[in-house]
């Protein structure tokens, strides 16, 4: 599946007959509106921020919600698919960390926090928390076939391996190193995003990527006639 065809969230459940939402300390049912109504609902959204949308999420309105997994979903897609290759798996982490900005929605207050941030911060998380089990769980052969398409046979086959070598190499460093590198080299976010989102000051943040990047490069350079590397 390809994350231009995904539909992951999971958004707010839909009710057949009314839509639940939360009002004066209890539930309230709402009718739902008529197929126009809710154009005109999301149009109205369509300019706001990441931040306003889930908050307004929060308050009840579906469009908003479905706003937001149209943004954010290819984007979470994208890093951990970079962090993992593997499709599967990057699914998986798209909707888990879709579920937890859900779960956080009530307690959002626009203005505290960027929603791109957070989710680069949950996204990293999910992604490095999946390598330390891959890692202890699964052969490297047992990796993912490469998205179709690309250039041809050989090159998917080495671009694979080099994608595998990486993230296998990422889940053996210290877990602050793996993020710092993966937001640097695999986001190509500048020091001081990824000190916003680790939330440490951006001197921590060129030592964590240092170290990460030589940790790397020791790891790595062992097999570089394996992956390809050594003509060039």
């Amino acid at each position: 599946m390809s994350s231009g065809a995904m539909s992951l969230g999971p958004a707010p459940a839909r009710l057949r007959r009314g839509t639940a939402v939360r009002g004066a300390g209890r539930l309230q049912m709402q009718a739902v509106p008529p197929p126009e109504a809710r154009e005109d609902a999301r149009l109205a959204l369509t300019g706001l921020s990441d931040g306003d949308l889930l908050v307004a999420y929060a308050a009840g309105q579906e469009a908003a919600a479905q706003l937001l997994t149209e943004r954010l979903v290819p984007r979470v897609y994208a890093q951990a698919m970079r962090m993992l290759a593997d499709r599967a798996e990057a699914e998986d982490v798209a909707q888990d960390a879709m579920l937890k900005l859900w779960q956080v929605a009530p307690d959002w207050r626009e203005g505290e926090a960027q929603v791109t941030t957070w989710l680069y911060r949950v996204t990293a998380n999910l992604c490095i928390d999946r390598l330390r089990r891959r890692r202890r769980t699964a052969p490297l052969e047992a990796a993912a076939e490469p998205p179709d398409p690309a250039p041809g046979a050989a090159e998917r086959l080495q671009g694979a391996a080099r994608n595998r070598a990486l993230s296998e190499a990422l889940a053996s460093l210290p877990e602050r190193q793996a993020r710092a590198v993966a937001l640097r080299h695999l986001e190509g976010l500048g020091n001081p995003e990824i000190a916003g989102i680790m939330d440490i000051g951006v001197e921590a943040v060129e030592s964590l990527t240092a170290r990460g990047k030589r940790a790397l490069a020791r790891l790595l350079s062992k097999r570089r006639a394996e992956l390809g590397y050594e003509d060039e």
